[in-house]
């Protein structure tokens, strides 16, 4: 029954889930719910997410050493419970047992080389490690910097997916064709696309801190076009006094570098690939990765300006924003993974006259 399992599509089906896990903690931020399972493995000593405010207090009086950052009366809502309860769920019961699962089977294929078999040694110790991440997350009340954290785990989490993956079709010569670079042109924009993906994921670190961070969100004013966005109160630069409080702008400011970095690459790839069989390719990456991070731009401007004073923020526009940022971030990191991994073998292609 095993060797009917394909660990190509098993993998693919992580890497989906993976991100799916991803976006319910991005749910789970917008709704505020981050601590609405105050205890780990379970919500307020229950399997359930049903747990009443009632319970809920009687929970609290059982565990005078807990405590909740939003006050000793706060209680959570059903579905503020369910977010957790089931990102929770996917994670421990669906997606840990068949990262192992792939891993036994990956192990025991014989046309598995010895690199794949070592990711997939990779994917199940980060697994792990995420697991222990979300406890201490969990123990740590939220605090912004284990948020950070817990998320930049799960994209390592995600890369290794990715990783295997491609390690996996390269051992079955089943690489798709959107994945067969040039190697000449991937040989010389490996160390570009390392730098642009580290801009990317250095600007989600920065505005997962502005978003998990209280009152950072608003630290550039709630005034509308110019004096909000682009600006900062009006103002293009601004000393720094308070790292926590003024989180956003430093947040623009990486947002701006890397952004007139991908505007850069663009127009360089645009150049290049003309001289190489298969450039349109990495060219067509790269110009979806800034693409994205563009688009993203503009959908971080749209979440400033929606406040209003009676209802805040559209918080929806912020789990938008996260996953935009993400998938940016997951685009730059598979290029440069496939650029090692998923090359073409012919690496004697000739450059174009």
């Amino acid at each position: 029954m095993l060797d009917r399992i394909s660990t190509r599509r098993l993998t693919a089906g992580l890497i989906a889930v993976t991100f799916l896990v991803i976006a319910i903690g991005g749910v789970i931020r917008i709704y505020d719910a981050g601590e609405s399972c105050p205890d780990w493995p379970t919500c307020f000593g229950s399997w359930s997410f049903d747990v009443s405010p009632d319970e809920q207090e009687i929970w609290w009086d059982e565990n005078p050493d807990e405590i909740d950052s939003r006050g000793e009366h706060h209680r959570y809502t059903t579905f503020q419970i369910f977010t957790e309860w089931v990102h929770r769920l996917i994670a421990g019961t669906i997606l840990g047992p068949l990262v192992l699962l792939n891993w036994f089977l990956v192990r025991r294929d014989d046309e598995s080389n010895t690199a794949t078999k070592m990711v997939a040694n990779v994917s199940v110790a980060l697994i792990v490690w995420q697991g222990l991440i979300g406890w201490f997350t969990v123990e740590m009340d939220n605090e912004h910097w284990s948020v950070a954290l817990h998320l930049a785990s799960a994209l390592a989490f995600e890369l290794s997916l990715i990783w295997l993956w491609l390690c996996i079709s390269r051992d079955t010569n089943e690489t798709p064709k959107w994945i067969e670079f040039d190697p000449v042109l991937a040989t010389r924009w490996k160390n570009r696309i390392a730098w642009l993906g580290f801009g990317s994921f250095i600007a989600l670190f920065a505005g997962v801190f502005v978003a998990t961070t209280g009152g950072a969100n608003t630290g550039c004013g709630v005034n509308g076009f110019a004096e909000s966005w682009p600006l900062c109160h009006g103002k293009l630069f601004d000393t720094i006094e308070n790292l926590e409080d003024q989180s956003q702008i430093i947040h623009r400011w990486i947002v701006a570098i890397v952004e007139i970095a991908l505007l850069a690459a663009a127009w360089l790839i645009m150049k290049e690939q003309k001289q190489h069989q298969h450039g349109q390719i990495l060219r067509n990456w790269i110009w979806t990765a800034t693409g994205l991070f563009l688009l993203n731009v503009v959908v971080g401007a749209f979440y400033i300006f929606s406040w209003t004073a009676d209802s805040g923020f559209e918080e929806w526009l912020s789990l938008l924003h996260l996953l935009l940022a993400s998938l940016t971030f997951l685009v730059l990191a598979t290029v440069w993974l496939s650029t090692s991994v998923g090359t073409l073998y012919d690496t004697t292609v000739e450059t174009l006259e």
